[in-house]
């Protein structure tokens, strides 16, 4: 009796008038135009795609209904779980590779479940609550390395599985969370001096003959886009089609042409998913996609006012590492179908076809929500409650 008392009165403290309804309303349109997309490119994929909406709006609620303080407490277990799946789907029996050479997917017969989705959010609450617990002695290298420690050891398992995209989503989601979790000009300069030219010896390394740190495709992947005049019918070849299918939807695009008017789209691969944004290019048109990108963008900005607004120093550092995983990751994947960056395999939030996907965002999204909510905002916002 007395737990549901404290949870009625959890739930009556929060300001419920500031829940972000619209928020809400953007990626149910996402959600559906995904649906939409899906369904021209496998009509059998709708019903799938409409339950998984289904089931994300659900997860929406719940976790918009958490008080993100109270699943932070429990972030050292989730996160040791999040790393351990991620190990699994390569040092462990129910890695699945679904015949790509990429194991990225644990098998539970059931379900397949793709663990660097979670880690991603994982990892963002992970570094907020380090950074959170951490901020009165904040400016040390020790801390630093701490932190970078978080991000990097489940960013490791991703890596050997191997998704690389996943692994640069993560590291730039740590630096940007450190750049704003007030570490230090002191910290940070002297490792930027450090890192950049070692990035710098690191792009030059791999360009290498004999290099040892890409496997072959993806090498084969950067030098393409390198060099795209060379590789034209090679690895080139699929995103070549992408942009001449992207380009063929001109200012309206095809939707209204009907099903009789030829796609150039059905000649590029995983235009489910990875290539997602060349269907939706196709189909509705430079309007269409500034349209899909102004959604795109309510959801990063929203992402960004939670974080001025947030109650305390632990929302708004997870707020911005949602907004920065949202930013890159729509980015990255706009910039691949787009032919502006070298071919990588990475999700189109909310629109991108993957279950685990779909809902990892909707849990980020129902904590954003949260975060919206929380009581005592204003002159300290961002003073730990």
């Amino acid at each position: 009796m007395r737990e549901r008392v404290q949870q009625w009165l959890q739930f009556k403290r929060y300001t419920w008038r500031n829940y972000d309804i619209s928020l809400v309303v953007v990626v149910i349109l996402l959600s559906l135009i995904s649906a939409y997309i899906l369904t021209i490119i496998d009509a059998s994929s709708f019903k799938r795609q409409l339950i998984g909406m289904l089931a994300g709006l659900i997860i929406v609620f719940i976790f918009s209904l958490i008080d993100y303080h109270d699943l932070c407490l429990y972030i050292p277990i989730i996160y040791i779980v999040a790393t351990l799946m991620a190990a699994a789907t390569r040092l462990s029996p129910l890695g699945d590779d679904l015949s790509t050479n990429s194991y990225r997917w644990l098998d539970f017969r059931i379900i397949k479940f793709q663990p660097s989705e979670i880690c991603k959010l994982v990892v963002i609450l992970a570094l907020a609550t380090f950074f959170s617990r951490s901020r009165e002695n904040l400016k040390s290298f020790k801390n630093f390395f701490l932190a970078s420690a978080i991000a990097l050891v489940p960013t490791f398992f991703i890596l050997i599985q191997s998704d690389l995209s996943s692994s640069v989503v993560i590291v730039v989601v740590l630096i940007m969370m450190l750049v704003s979790s007030g570490i230090g000009r002191k910290i940070l300069g002297p490792v930027a001096a450090i890192v950049i030219p070692v990035i710098g010896f690191l792009f030059w390394y791999i360009q290498q003959p004999n290099q040892k740190l890409l496997k072959g495709y993806q090498l084969e992947r950067i030098t393409g886009w390198l060099n795209p005049e060379n590789q034209g019918l090679g690895v080139m070849y699929q995103q070549n089609n992408s942009v001449v299918a992207i380009g063929s939807g001109k200012l309206y695009g095809k939707l209204l042409e009907g099903t009789d008017t030829a796609r150039n789209y059905t000649s590029v691969d995983v235009t489910e998913s990875d290539f997602i944004w060349t269907p939706i290019g196709e189909e509705f048109g430079f309007i269409g996609c500034m349209i899909v990108l102004l959604l795109l963008s309510v959801i990063v900005i929203k992402c960004f006012i939670a974080a001025k607004k947030a109650r305390d120093y632990l929302g708004m550092m997870i707020a911005i590492g949602i907004g920065v995983m949202f930013c890159f990751q729509t980015f990255f994947n706009i910039g691949v179908a787009t032919s502006l960056l070298p071919n990588t395999g990475l999700p189109l939030p909310f629109l991108s076809n993957g279950l685990t996907s779909l809902l990892s965002n909707m849990m980020a999204i129902g904590i954003l929500l949260n975060i919206g909510i929380q009581p005592y905002r204003g002159s300290s916002s961002l003073e730990l409650g």
